[in-house]
């Protein structure tokens, strides 16, 4: 089994898409009044704040499914409302970190997605501030759980606690996935679960998205710097790749009440999967393939293709996918998972037994008999008598013939020379 990772430097080691680079800012009781919300420069430029008059996520509900969500820290409290750990290694409630390379994962990964500030102006304010979070703890160390099993159940506990929207900061760093995945993925998408997740980052060696962000039906997000071009390090490429998002000077706050400055695709997910539930809380009526329709179609183009395999569809619009009049669409425009199993695991399946038949087994063909008592009829080859000997000596006679032809021919030939002698 390929372990799922973490895509990030400092964090690079389990499942999640982690963290190209991590620093320190200040704890946050120290922090001046709007010093961290001046560093969360996504709120203004991608439209968040506009939509914000629409829309703040209320009544919405996403997983978080990475290292845990730690519910103690200010700016996420009360925003947690119930959690698992699947990893064997955390908490019940899932709001313990695991993970020995970057336990702040997850509750990074939170507040930015839903964080709630500390007061007005002050402290991380996450994308969809009203939305809830479930928190599914992951870990990928020697004593979990097989990681592959760990993602399937993360996902099916999300869906069956009232998931809306899953973030998914996280890649197997292969373009393929196990079929405990087709299973679990396709379960969420049948339940009307939007499934966001992570480009990776090729300052993590991950040069090409992997699952799940290859999967058909999930939104891929990539990443882009803060002048709105691809990031080298803290993203990848590849065409599954849905939208862009800020993946560069990211803030956030993990535990302790500490606040960082990180990068990685990582961040740019929570910030897509926030925008999915302002989209939700805006737009109740509409199901998880017009939603993901409605954030692409709203998206500022960018690259030399749509989508493209930077950008997807381009730079994510938050105000744009809440406010603007979008057509409905038949299915999802991120593909369809149902089709892509059925095309492609049926060749890996075992080739079934023989079907029993009822059907009588072939009868042999009745060689015609002759009327004894007609003479002329008896001498008419019948259809049995010309295949047991009537061809066969036709044959022998042809290739006999012949060779008694080439045989006089010859004999003729020496008989002449003689004569001239």
């Amino acid at each position: 089994m390929r372990p799922v990772r973490r895509l990030g430097g400092a964090v690079a080691s389990i499942a999640a898409v982690g963290v190209v680079a991590v620093s320190v800012l200040i704890p946050a009781g120290a922090a001046r009044a709007d010093s961290i919300r001046d560093d969360q420069y996504w709120l203004a430029d991608y439209g968040v704040e506009q939509a914000w008059q629409t829309s703040r996520g209320a009544g919405v509900t996403v997983a978080v499914i990475d290292t845990g969500v730690d519910s103690s820290v200010a700016e996420l409290e009360g925003v947690v409302v119930d959690g698992t750990d699947v990893s064997g290694q955390g908490s019940s409630d899932g709001q313990t970190p695991v993970g020995t390379d970057d336990p702040t994962h997850g509750t990074l990964v939170g507040s930015i997605l839903a964080g709630r500030g500390t007061a007005p102006g002050d402290g991380v304010v996450g994308v969809a501030p009203e939305a809830s979070l479930l928190s599914v703890s992951v870990g990928f160390g020697t004593d979990a759980v097989d990681s592959d099993t760990q993602i399937a159940d993360a996902v099916r506990w999300s869906v069956d606690h009232g998931a809306d929207v899953i973030n998914m900061s996280l890649t197997r760093n292969t373009l393929d996935w196990p079929t405990s995945w087709d299973d679990a993925f396709l379960y969420a998408m049948e339940n009307d679960v939007v499934v966001v997740a992570a480009a990776g980052n090729r300052g993590s060696g991950t040069t090409e998205v992997g699952a799940p962000a290859t999967m058909p039906g999930v939104l891929t997000v990539a990443g882009v710097d803060r002048s709105g071009t691809a990031s080298f390090d803290a993203s990848s490429q590849g065409i599954t790749i849905g939208v862009a998002a800020p993946s560069e000077k990211l803030v956030g706050v993990g535990p302790g009440d500490i606040h960082y400055s990180w990068s990685g695709t990582s961040g740019a997910t929570p910030i897509v999967a926030g925008i999915v539930a302002l989209v939700r809380g805006a737009h109740p009526e509409l199901d998880a393939d017009d939603v993901i329709n409605r954030v692409i179609s709203t998206a500022t183009p960018r690259g030399t293709s749509t989508p493209d395999p930077l950008y997807g569809y381009g730079l994510v619009d938050a105000a744009a996918a809440v406010q603007s009049t979008v057509p409905a669409v038949e299915a999802n425009p991120m593909g369809d998972l149902a089709e892509w199993i059925r095309v492609h695991r049926r060749a890996e399946a075992p080739a079934a037994s023989p079907a029993a038949t009822t059907e009588p087994a072939p009868a042999p063909v009745p060689t015609p008999q002759a009327d004894r008592g007609d003479r002329l009829q008896a001498l008419v080859p019948t259809v049995e008598s010309m295949r047991s000997t009537g061809i066969p000596l036709i044959v022998f006679g042809v290739f006999g013939g012949a060779l008694a032809a080439v045989g006089w021919g010859a004999w003729r030939q020496v008989r002449r020379r003689r004569d001239q002698e």
